[in-house]
């Protein structure tokens, strides 16, 4: 078969249709690789003569179903191989045989490793072990650059999240949240932006009030701030919040949300029992107040039902994949109740239209990818190595930890303020979190610090590094009193 010089025989290319239909079904991997594979064969049979010139590329994407991007990207692998020839305003053509260079398949290069040698010994934020998790993104990331489902030349819509949220619920299939509807589900830039979404969402009033835990993640405050809103905080005990406290402070300040993390608590690593949790959600339904649920820090199973499924009409919830896989993709979703993703969609569109849709389909090939659960697994292991490194050195000391937690909370001995010792420990080259991070302004925080674990350093060095903690703690300076 051949296709004329400049217009190529209709019934004849029909023909080829059915064979390039044939082959892109019949072949693995992406289909830009099947087409030029196919051509490619075409061309080293005489089925496609030298000089023939191959369709248009938005022709034969529209004949084989598939997008022009598709087409386009087999066309350059053929280009680069010597195969064919492209010029500029008469199109692609088959080269003489004689020119035609063997196809060397591509290779994903691996990322560069980071350089942790030469870094301060970082506790400030957790960092995860990469058990896979880069290379696969970045294999993931060549595959939709080359064939992006979504496409890369239209605003995003509804319709174009649908397959990611859809993944998200499998992701979450194993989180008590109560009913839950793909359309209730709204795709953001990390956990942060979740929290900002919701608050926007459910927030009235020229200055709303919003009720934290008295130690608590730093990114509530900041998100109240954004929208003008008081924040008060609420006494906690060893379990989390005390809800006579909270029914307090709600009927005092006519609070309208809540703002807590009550599977990991930040920055304690506290666990909320679902006896606490009713009680928390009865007086929010009560007072008529909001809850959004902060869980970015799980890895493991949830251990109690979360507040959207105690509270159908006003739990909401955010997660992302910072703490679990990698922080640089900045994906996080947020959940609204039941029915009533329309206002947290409202918020999302109105403020960024949404995340960029080569950025969605790599969430949704991520969190399908059989390879994901196993990356899970594996740095959740390697979390525990490390914990278990920090408790043999810190253990003796007032140290809450958890082996499926990335966080722990030391309360420092007598002789030492937590903004010293992080003082301390930075002339060492060791960042911590001082308890004056997680309160607000005018409150008085206690003797503790927060230990974020580091699992990008060698375990030696995260060893050592504990080792010369345990030694401040062990000599305190003696002007500092209590």
């Amino acid at each position: 078969m051949q296709l004329a010089h400049l217009n190529f025989h209709a019934e004849a290319y029909i023909v080829m249709n059915t064979i390039l239909r044939a082959s892109l079904e019949k072949l693995p991997g992406p289909k830009y690789k099947a087409l030029a594979h196919a051509l490619k064969e075409e061309v080293q049979d005489g089925t496609l003569a030298p000089g023939t010139k191959l369709p248009p590329v938005r022709e034969l994407a529209w004949q084989l179903s598939i997008t022009p991007g598709t087409v386009a990207r087999a066309y350059a692998i053929l280009t680069d191989a010597g195969i064919c020839e492209a010029t500029v305003g008469r199109g692609t053509f088959v080269k003489s045989r004689e020119r035609v260079a063997p196809m060397v398949p591509q290779k994903i290069r691996a990322p560069r490793p980071r350089e942790t040698q030469t870094m301060d010994l970082d506790f400030h934020s957790p960092a995860l072990s990469d058990t896979g998790q880069s290379a696969l993104v970045c294999e993931l990331m060549s595959e939709i650059a080359q064939d992006p489902p979504s496409g890369v030349m239209d605003y995003p819509n509804r319709e174009t999240f649908r397959p990611a949220r859809e993944a998200i619920m499998q992701w979450l299939a194993g989180t008590p949240l109560g009913a839950l509807d793909e359309r209730d589900i709204v795709l953001c830039h990390g956990g942060q932006n979740g929290i900002l979404l919701i608050l926007q969402s459910v927030l009235k009033e020229p200055r709303p009030v919003i009720l934290i835990e008295e130690l608590a993640y730093s990114g509530f405050r900041h998100a109240a701030e954004l929208l003008r809103a008081e924040v008060v905080p609420v006494a906690m005990d060893e379990h989390g919040l005390v809800p006579e406290a909270l029914e307090a402070a709600a009927r005092a300040h006519e609070a309208q949300a809540l703002c807590t993390s009550c599977e990991i608590h930040n920055p304690t690593g506290i666990f909320t029992p679902e006896e606490r949790r009713r009680g928390i959600a009865r007086v929010a339904e009560h007072c008529g107040f909001h809850i959004i649920e902060d869980d970015c820090y799980r890895m493991g199973r949830s251990q109690a039902p979360s507040y959207r499924m105690l509270l159908p009409e006003r739990g909401w919830y955010v997660s992302s994949i910072s703490k679990t896989l990698t922080p640089a993709l900045r994906v996080g979703f947020a959940i609204a109740p039941s029915g009533q993703g329309a206002k947290l969609r409202r918020s999302a569109e109105h403020g960024f239209f949404g995340l960029a849709t080569p950025l969605a389909d790599l969430t949704t090939r991520l969190l399908q990818d059989t390879r994901t659960e196993q990356i899970l697994v594996a740095v959740a292991e390697e979390n525990k190595r490390y914990v278990q490194s920090m408790v043999n050195q810190l253990g003796g000391y007032d140290l809450s930890w958890r082996l499926d937690v990335p966080i722990a909370w030391l309360r420092l001995p007598r002789g030492w303020r937590a903004s010293a010792f992080c003082q301390a420990a930075a002339a060492k080259g060791i960042r911590l979190r001082s308890a004056e991070d997680f309160i607000c302004r005018d409150a008085r925080p206690p003797h503790a610090v927060r230990i974020a674990i580091n699992a990008r350093l060698p375990i030696e060095r995260f060893d050592a590094a504990m080792a010369t903690l345990r030694d401040l703690l062990d000599n305190p300076p003696e002007q500092i009193g209590v």
